[in-house]
């Protein structure tokens, strides 16, 4: 059978005409068994079109393990290192993650306690819920309701030390189903998207960035950001926004001498676009909740200054102006109409670009509700490419 690759079926919710090129479904395409000229189609068709979903799909953790490696075949650790997740218990990801003991690139993630799953005796699972990071929460009696928040935005990786991976993948196992949830933003828009139970929301970075105005494009164009050294021990006590789109400026991280250890070379400074090595659109791609410092470059002899964001160049250090700045420009690209909210089925398999998309958890499980997925992505060979000098050419 021939590889067939369609448009992903959309939500009512979602702006058809955002999605010509984001997302697509395949059949025809073995993800156990495939040769090299079928994953150079499935490897292309990924990096155009972002996400790629696969129905009635039985994969084992080693074959999980091989089909993200084929797209980066010097790498064999987790992107957070290999069974490192369980050793750092000050990390927010410590609960949300469990290592399959014979494939420690493959974590167990769900809901619900588990028992003899794929050399794992027992495991108490829990979704990740808003109710306990963001500053605020949607009450009880709403909750009883459906409403419920993206958890948090971001992009999958370690953000120091370890290089972004390329691709993730996600594998549904168990997959409880029940009414659908309002997603609320509460950040006074009145934004709200229905969502399926415990779906996976996506967002495309190339989107994110196309809607902005001239002058956010000129600025995310010249800008880097810095991200906190041992992110996620960093921000473990901070709350985030109501949206999942960042932190809250209450002054709550762990100052810097008072982490685990740390190297100042092992920090990742990294740029806000990052380049498509197939279509070479750029991408907005920032992990919100890690980012410590904007850095901006001035615009070039001859370029617009008029009307400019920061046309000479700047540092933010003031954690609350770079948040706010990055919330500006990141907040439309997760509009409601520009959400994919995946339903997910038993034996789905999702692969996404995780260097041109962002996504989120979303929604809340009851305790006796038992969800299991393996997720896997590997610390790539190498960083992320930024615009170019004919990008910044053009865009600034």
């Amino acid at each position: 059978m021939a590889i067939e690759i369609s448009p992903l079926p959309l939500p009512d919710s979602a702006e058809a005409s955002s999605f010509l090129s984001f997302g697509r479904q395949v059949k025809g395409f073995d993800p156990t068994n495939f040769t090299r000229e079928e994953f150079a189609t499935i490897e292309n068709a990924l990096y155009k079109h972002g996400l790629l979903l696969f129905r009635d799909v039985d994969l084992s953790p080693e074959r999980q393990y091989a089909l993200n490696r084929a797209f980066d075949p010097l790498c064999d650790d987790f992107g957070h290192g290999n069974n490192e997740i369980d050793k750092n218990k000050k990390s927010i990801l410590h609960p949300d993650l469990k290592t399959i003991p014979r494939v420690p690139q493959v974590q167990l993630i769900g809901n619900g306690t588990v028992y003899d799953h794929e050399g794992i005796t027992q495991a108490t699972l829990k979704h990740p819920s808003h109710t306990t990071f963001h500053k605020t929460r949607v009450s009880p009696e709403d909750e009883a309701k459906g409403a419920t928040r993206f958890f948090r935005w971001h992009i999958d990786a370690a953000l120091y030390d370890r290089r972004t991976p390329k691709v993730t993948t996600l594998y549904a196992i168990n997959v409880p189903k029940g009414p659908k949830q309002t997603c609320r933003y509460d950040d006074g828009t009145g934004d709200e998207l229905p969502v399926p139970l415990g779906t996976t929301a996506f967002v495309s970075g190339k989107t994110m960035f196309e809607i902005l105005p001239p002058e956010l494009k000129s600025l995310a164009v010249r800008s880097k950001v810095k991200y906190a050294p041992l992110p996620y021990v960093w921000m473990a006590p901070a709350h985030a926004v109501s949206t999942g789109l960042g932190l809250e400026s209450e002054g709550l991280e762990i100052p810097y001498d008072k982490l685990p250890s740390w190297e100042e070379a092992k920090r990742m400074v990294l740029p806000v676009l990052w380049k498509n090595p197939v279509t070479g659109e750029l991408h907005f791609q920032v992990h919100p909740c890690g980012v410590a410092e904007l850095l901006v470059d001035p615009i070039s002899e001859g370029g617009k200054k008029e009307g400019a964001i920061y046309p000479d160049g700047a540092h933010l250090t003031d954690l609350k102006d770079v948040r706010e700045l990055l919330y500006n420009m990141q907040r439309p690209g997760i509009a409601p109409k520009l959400v994919y909210p995946h339903d997910w089925n038993e034996k789905d398999l999702v692969l996404f670009y995780n260097r041109g998309v962002l996504h989120s958890v979303v929604g809340a499980f009851s305790t006796h509700q038992i969800r299991t997925f393996h997720q896997c992505n590997l610390a790539a060979s190498d960083d992320p490419v930024g615009p170019t000098a004919d990008d910044v050419k053009k865009w600034s």
